[in-house]
């Protein structure tokens, strides 16, 4: 028996990945390179994203760095044009910019509110539509991956209501986006992960002690163990998968 669909191989292809100078986007960019991509790491911090371009070609991948304030939809509708002279028409996707606010609703200033809008909801809209208009020109296929959360589904009371509002848009939003491209072959998924050590989780662990002892499995999950899940909504293995939200969040939210 063969499996002709299984591979992870991206030699060719040419990817952005936003919020790509710390946490699961630094992660998601290496992983991306190290399987033959070309990887377009944008975010604001410039020099973090440097020292990943270095990181990625000292290990023999090919990587630029390129600024961008995701809140800006002028930078947002510049970026793929930029990218796509420098590395190629950019067929990969993934819209893992986000902040999270610790406030509750009530406290929360318009500036944040704008914020966290513009960061994870709106800036995702705007970019995957600006990807896809030139591959459904050149009628050509490609793959977008959103990162959602697990607090997309559920809402404790505790604080940060409007991300779980934005990480459920992020949801709708695939699945819209999905229905509205697949005649394009564009297949749009997410991911929806649970708490995994970034310097997100970091702060809230100095913030509220190791609260992760009340999950089932009493810890936190680490980036790598999300490789897999990223890769296979790239590969050829899920080419008939579209407007998918996978949880990978380790049995802590709820059923």
């Amino acid at each position: 028996m063969t499996t002709p669909n299984f591979s992870i191989d991206l030699t060719g292809r040419t990817a952005i990945v936003t919020g790509a100078s710390a946490g699961l986007g630094r992660r998601f960019a290496g992983v991306l390179a190290a399987c033959g991509a070309k990887v377009a790491c944008t975010a604001r911090r410039r020099e973090k994203l440097d020292e990943l371009v270095d990181e990625i070609t000292r290990d023999g991948g090919t990587a630029q760095a390129f600024d961008l304030d995701v809140r800006d939809a002028e930078q947002l509708k510049a970026i793929v044009p930029a990218v796509s002279e420098s590395l190629g028409q950019p067929d990969i996707l993934i819209n893992n910019a986000g902040i999270v606010d610790a406030a509750r609703a009530v406290k929360m200033s318009t500036e944040l509110i704008d914020d966290v809008l513009d960061t994870n909801m709106r800036a995702a809209y705007i970019l995957s539509c600006e990807f896809a208009r030139p591959l459904i020109e050149q009628k050509t296929p490609g793959r977008i991956v959103n990162i959602s959360s697990i607090a997309g589904t559920h809402y404790d009371g505790g604080g940060a209501a409007l991300y779980s509002t934005t990480k459920a848009g992020i949801s709708r939003i695939t699945e819209a986006l999905a229905v509205e491209w697949s005649r394009f072959f564009i297949n749009v998924n997410a991911i929806a992960p649970g708490l995994f050590a970034t310097d997100m989780s970091d702060g809230m662990t100095s913030r509220m002690g190791n609260f992760y002892e009340h999950f089932p499995r009493q810890r936190i999950c680490q980036p790598e163990q999300m490789d897999s899940t990223l890769l296979y909504l790239l590969s050829p293995a899920s080419e008939c998968v579209t407007g998918t939200i996978i949880k990978v969040d380790d049995g802590q939210g709820p059923r």
